[in-house]
């Protein structure tokens, strides 16, 4: 089958569409075959070698973890699926080696749920790791009906959906963005504020009691802020410094793979009531070029690979 893969750690460039042999089904999973993957930054992270130390990596890497597809064979235990079902997945496994930028895909029958009809493959492939990431910090920061909450980075693929989610619970949002991103936070039913040296002075005057809860997606000076802008007794939720966990005692979310989180968040997408943007989609000939424009910053939604 064709498949992006590299063979080293590096930049953008070790990039290369190869031919690898196919995946099999093993008893606990799918092969799927892939029609759409959704691309997130922990991937060139990882094509980067930060993670090393953290995950195996075995050469040649195929890159990415979000698929959505088709059942082609189901394992030998996965009663939940058959032959021709469409799903969408975290494929997350505990090796790098594998992933979802490819012809078809071994999915782990634990990270795989039903695909609503309603639901593109495209807004499918879009939706599980950004998706699963905003639910789980969210449930992890105990927001709810009433919360004042400050969402760093609220415009980008994780904050997008939870924005969403902390709007769908009841709670006020307000949301650091761009200038751009302002009238697109204020549809997603946050109050937005323009990141950057006045950040602090920005949001207390929006918030004068400090907040609930801040969520964290973007890392660096955004921790800074933390002792200035998060109310006694609040909550700071982080997915990229543990600082979140050791220095406030907070929370530090790693994302877990879960068909049972997926599909909640898929039936909120099938509902309308979880928007899933999709800024850009390449085809797989194309996908290094996909990376170089995530890998630029500054995207609004999520960018899709249609293979």
């Amino acid at each position: 089958m064709k498949a992006l893969t590299y063979d080293e750690f590096g930049g953008v460039d070790t990039l290369h569409i190869a031919e690898v042999p196919d995946p099999h089904a093993g008893a606990d999973s799918l092969l799927v075959r892939v029609v759409a993957a959704g691309l997130n930054p922990v991937d060139y992270k990882i094509r980067e070698g930060y993670l090393q130390g953290l995950m195996d990596a075995y050469f040649p890497v195929i890159p990415a973890w979000d698929v959505a597809g088709v059942v082609v064979r189901p394992g030998l235990d996965t009663p939940e699926f058959s032959v021709g079902d469409e799903v969408m997945a975290y494929a997350r496994k505990d090796i790098v080696h594998s992933g979802t930028l490819a012809e078809f895909v071994e999915v782990p029958v634990r990270t795989a749920a039903h695909k609503p009809d309603s639901l593109s493959f495209e807004k499918a492939a879009a939706l599980p790791l950004a998706g699963l990431t905003a639910l789980q910090s969210v449930r992890r920061s105990g927001l709810g009906e009433g919360s004042t909450v400050l969402i760093h980075a609220a415009a980008g693929g994780v904050g997008s959906f939870a924005t969403q989610l902390a709007v769908l619970a009841g709670a006020r949002v307000v949301g650091t963005a761009g200038a751009a991103n302002h009238q697109y936070l204020t549809t997603l039913g946050a109050e937005p504020v323009l990141y950057g040296d006045d950040l602090v002075g920005d949001a207390r005057r929006l918030a004068p009691d400090g907040f609930d809860v801040i969520l964290d997606y973007v890392g660096g000076q955004a921790m800074a802020t933390v002792p200035d802008l998060l109310r006694p007794g609040g909550t700071v939720v982080s997915i990229t410094d543990a600082r979140a966990r050791q220095e406030f005692g907070g929370h530090y979310v790693w994302v877990r793979p879960s068909s049972t989180d997926l599909a909640e968040l898929a039936g909120l997408a099938a509902d309308g009531r979880l928007r899933v943007p999709v800024a850009e989609v390449f085809d797989l000939a194309h996908a290094a070029d996909a990376y170089r424009v995530l890998e630029g910053g500054h995207v609004r939604g999520k960018i899709v690979v249609g293979v």
